[in-house]
C-alpha cells in the first residue's frame, strides 16, 4: 500500500483532466497563456509523476498573441478511444467584462510523446469542453455555456452536441442537458457510463473559496439528470482544511476496481490567505455507495490531505535542483509566455547557455522574451547565472518573480553609463510600478553575475554575487502575496495562474530587429526550503 499526499502536482497545476489507458495513468493541467500548452504527467502508481512533453508545441495547433493575463488554455480534456488519444481544449482570447472569447478546438494523437494533428475548430459558446466516447461508437462534446446577457445567469448550462468523427465537426442538435443547482457557476462538465446510467460530473461555485464538485445522472444521455443529494467534494464550509478552493474534477478506475478523483486545490499562507502557488493538483479515494452516488472513501466532503494507493510503486526520474542549459531542447518543465522558444531564444547560439533575445517589456501580450519554470514551494530560492552586455538603460535581463503582466518583481542588469552596469528592481502590484532602491547598484563594468530570489511564503528577498560565493542582500524584504488569484480582489479584474521563476530579456531599443541584445544564462538552480 502507497500513502501520498497532496497536492501530487504542486504549484500551477489547475484543472486536471485523469486518464487511465491499461496500467497507465496520465494527467492533463491548464496552462493558460503559458506555452507549449498543456501540462501532461505519467504515472504507473497514481503516486510518482513523471512530466510528458506537452501537446501544444506548434503555433499553429495555438495562437495566444494578444491574449490577456489568464487566457490561453483552460481546462483541457484528454481521453482515449480505439487507440488514439484526444485532447480538447479552450483557447481563451479575451474574458474581461461580460464578453469570454472562447474558442474550443481538438487534437488527437496514437503516441503521446510524438507529434499531435493540427487543430479541428468545434464552437466558441463556452469553456471547459469535454469529449465522451459512448459504447455505441458515438461521440458527444460537452461543454459550459457563457451567457452574456447581464439580465440572466452567466453560467448558464451545459451544452452537448454529437461529434462527428468522419466529417470532423459537431453535427445534430444541440441541446442544455444540465442548468446547475442553486450554487450557481456551473463547468467543467465531464460525463461517465456505469451501471445503466450516465453520471455527469461539474464544477460549480466559481474557483474560489466556494467550489466544489457536483455529480448528476440520468438513463439517457440527452437527461433529464437527478441532482446527487450531496456535493461529491467541497470545502466551502470547513475553512480549517489545509485544502482550500477544492474542485474541478475528473474520475478514473484502476485495474483492481479502486476508484479515484483528481481535484485541484489552493493553499492559502498568511493573513491574507493568499494562495502564491497558484491552483494545484491533487488525488483522493471515493467509492460507489448503496444507491449508486460516488462518495469520498473518508466520508464526508473534505478531502484529505494523505491518500493511499493499492498499486506497486514506479519511481519515476525527479527534476534535478542544478541544471546547466546543455540542452538540445527545453525540459518540459521550462514555459514561455503566449510564444514559442524559437521566437525569442537559442539554445545552440552558444553551447551550454540558454539565450535569450531582448524583445517587449514585462507588460506585454504580444513578444516576451522570458523562460520560467513553476513556484513549487512555499519556502523556496531560485538562483540564476546570468552573462549580459547592455549597452543602454532600455536593455535589460535578469529574474523575475512573475505572476501575469499586472503583478510581478523583477531583479535586473542594466547600463547606467560608460563602464558601470547596475542592477534594478522593478515591482508591479495590481497595475501599480514600485522601484524599492530608487537607484540602481552599481556592478561597475561586470556583465556577469549571479542572481538570487528567496522565497518564505508571502515574503521575498533578492540578493546578487559577483563571484558565486558571497551573494548581497538587495533592498529590504519585500511582500510577493500580490503574486496570487486572490490579489485580484483588491482591483475589477480576474487571474487565474500561479506564480514562476523566469529569466526574462528586455529590449526597448531595438527588440524588433537583428541588431536587439541577448543575455546568456548559464545556469538555474531552484531548491526548496
Amino acid at each position: 500500500m502507497l500513502t501520498a499526499k497532496n497536492p501530487i502536482l504542486p504549484g500551477f497545476h489547475p484543472d486536471p483532466c485523469l486518464l487511465r489507458v491499461g496500467e497507465d495513468y496520465y494527467l492533463a493541467t491548464s496552462t493558460f497563456q503559458w506555452f507549449p500548452g498543456v501540462q501532461l504527467y505519467h504515472s504507473r502508481d497514481l503516486v510518482n509523476w513523471e512530466e510528458m512533453p506537452s501537446p501544444l508545441r506548434r503555433k499553429s495547433q495555438l495562437d495566444m498573441v494578444g491574449n490577456q493575463n489568464s487566457g490561453g488554455i483552460w481546462a483541457p480534456c484528454l481521453t482515449y478511444n480505439n487507440g488514439t488519444y484526444y485532447l480538447i481544449y479552450t483557447n481563451t482570447r479575451n474574458f474581461h467584462g461580460i464578453f469570454k472569447d472562447v474558442h474550443n478546438y481538438l487534437v488527437t494523437t496514437t503516441d503521446l510523446y510524438g507529434e499531435w494533428s493540427e487543430p479541428i475548430y468545434l464552437n466558441s459558446s463556452g469553456f471547459d469542453p469535454s469529449l465522451f466516447h459512448d459504447d455505441d461508437g458515438r461521440k458527444y462534446l460537452l461543454n459550459m455555456r457563457w451567457d452574456p446577457r447581464m439580465e440572466n445567469n452567466a453560467f448558464s448550462g451545459i451544452l452537448m452536441q454529437e461529434y462527428s468523427e468522419k466529417e470532423g465537426k459537431l453535427v445534430g442538435p444541440v441541446k442544455n442537458i444540465f442548468e446547475g443547482t442553486s450554487i450557481g457557476a456551473t463547468e467543467a462538465p465531464h460525463l461517465y457510463k456505469l451501471n445503466g446510467y450516465y453520471y455527469l460530473m461539474v464544477a460549480e461555485g466559481g474557483t474560489m473559496y466556494n467550489h466544489g464538485i457536483q455529480m448528476a445522472r440520468s438513463k439517457n444521455i440527452w437527461g433529464p439528470y437527478e441532482i446527487d443529494p450531496s456535493p461529491l467534494l467541497t470545502v466551502r464550509n470547513n475553512p480549517s482544511s489545509p485544502l482550500q478552493r477544492t474542485g474541478h474534477g475528473s474520475l478514473i478506475d484502476t485495474p483492481n476496481g479502486d476508484w479515484y478523483v483528481s481535484f485541484l486545490c489552493g493553499r492559502p499562507i498568511g493573513e491574507k490567505g493568499r494562495c502564491i502557488l497558484g491552483r494545484e493538483t491533487c488525488i483522493a479515494e471515493v467509492k460507489w455507495d448503496e444507491n449508486g452516488w460516488i462518495r469520498l472513501k473518508n466520508g464526508g466532503t473534505t478531502p484529505s490531505v494523505e491518500y493511499n494507493v493499492n498499486l506497486p510503486e514506479v519511481k519515476v526520474p525527479s527534476v534535478p535542483e542544478y541544471e546547466e542549459f546543455d540542452f538540445d531542447t527545453l525540459p518540459p518543465h521550462y514555459n514561455t509566455l503566449r510564444i514559442p522558444f524559437d521566437e525569442i531564444g537559442s539554445l545552440s547560439a552558444r553551447k551550454g547557455y540558454l539565450r535569450l533575445y531582448g524583445h517587449e517589456s514585462l507588460t506585454s501580450w504580444i513578444k516576451q522574451s522570458m523562460v520560467g519554470r513553476r513556484l513549487q514551494h512555499h519556502r523556496a530560492e531560485a538562483t540564476v547565472e546570468l552573462e549580459f552586455d547592455p549597452k543602454n538603460f532600455q536593455q535589460t535581463a535578469g529574474l523575475s518573480v512573475f505572476y501575469d503582466t499586472y503583478n510581478f518583481l523583477y531583479l535586473f542588469m542594466s547600463y547606467e553609463s560608460e563602464g558601470n552596469n547596475v542592477l534594478r528592481i522593478i515591482i508591479r502590484n495590481n497595475l501599480k510600478f514600485y522601484d524599492p532602491l530608487m537607484k540602481g547598484i552599481s556592478i561597475g563594468d561586470k556583465t556577469k553575475v549571479w542572481l538570487r530570489v528567496r522565497i518564505n511564503e508571502c515574503k521575498l528577498q533578492f540578493y546578487y554575487s559577483l563571484d558565486n560565493r558571497e551573494f548581497i542582500k538587495i533592498a529590504e524584504e519585500l511582500d510577493c502575496s500580490n503574486l496570487s488569484d486572490e490579489a485580484y480582489c483588491d482591483i475589477d479584474h480576474e487571474g487565474h495562474t500561479g506564480t514562476f521563476i523566469s529569466m526574462c530579456c528586455n529590449d526597448q531599443s531595438t527588440g524588433e530587429n537583428e541588431n536587439c541584445c541577448f543575455a546568456d544564462f548559464k545556469s538555474m538552480r531552484y531548491q526548496q526550503l
